[in-house]
């Protein structure tokens, strides 16, 4: 099964661009484009995609307000940033906004699609040059481990500390077993653990429980 990707850019020669090199990948089907964050929204809720790849600067509504829509529409939706920018200044509000990943539009075709499937499979996916913007994310995730979290996955973390499986916890928050599944592999990310008990461990030492 094809992945569904949502492309968002300004730029039409950009956008035009990575379609035309998308669209060569058997890995992807192109459901969408955009050039604000307003009607990527408006193509959110239509073609339900499953990776939205999304540029910060941009009329209308920016890639940062845009992220944070977009998963308080459906936070199952992976987001991966594309931008020119590698500064703290546009890293983190978007990190915090619920993006799952940032590229810069310096990286190589391959790396690209390498990132874009990551995504999808739930991991995190980072540039290198952005390293040091995430340190300082690091920082202040340790005045307050769990500011990173989404509600929900502050609460899916807690029945993780209760030694809850996937099924029970889907059971007793109303929620899919898949969409669980989500929701640990971002919590294992932004916490930088690697599994869910010491994400249990973690959530009891630091009070989250």
């Amino acid at each position: 099964m094809k992945i569904k990707l949502l492309l968002v850019e300004d730029h039409h020669i950009v956008r035009r661009g990575l379609v035309f090199f998308l669209k060569t990948r058997e890995e992807f089907e192109i459901v969408g484009e955009a050039e604000n964050g307003e009607d990527a929204l408006t193509f959110v809720r239509t073609e339900r995609p499953d990776v939205v790849l999304m540029d910060l600067s941009m009329p209308k509504m920016d890639g940062i307000e845009a992220t944070k829509q977009i998963k308080q529409y459906d936070e199952t939706i992976k987001i991966l940033i594309l931008s020119s920018f590698s500064e703290q200044d546009y890293v983190l509000p978007v990190l915090e906004a619920g993006a799952d990943g940032y590229q810069l539009k310096e990286v190589q075709p391959e790396q690209l699609v390498a990132s874009i499937i990551a995504i999808y499979e739930g991991n995190a996916n980072f540039h290198p040059k952005v390293t040091p913007a995430l340190l300082g994310r690091s920082a202040v995730k340790k005045e307050n481990p769990f500011s990173m979290l989404t509600k929900r996955e502050q609460e899916v973390l807690q029945e993780i500390a209760k030694g809850r499986s996937n099924k029970e916890i889907a059971a007793e928050l109303h929620i899919t077993e898949q969409t669980v599944k989500t929701h640990v592999s971002n919590i294992l990310a932004k916490l930088e653990v690697d599994d869910r008990t010491q994400a249990a461990l973690y959530a009891v030492k630091h009070g989250e429980k």
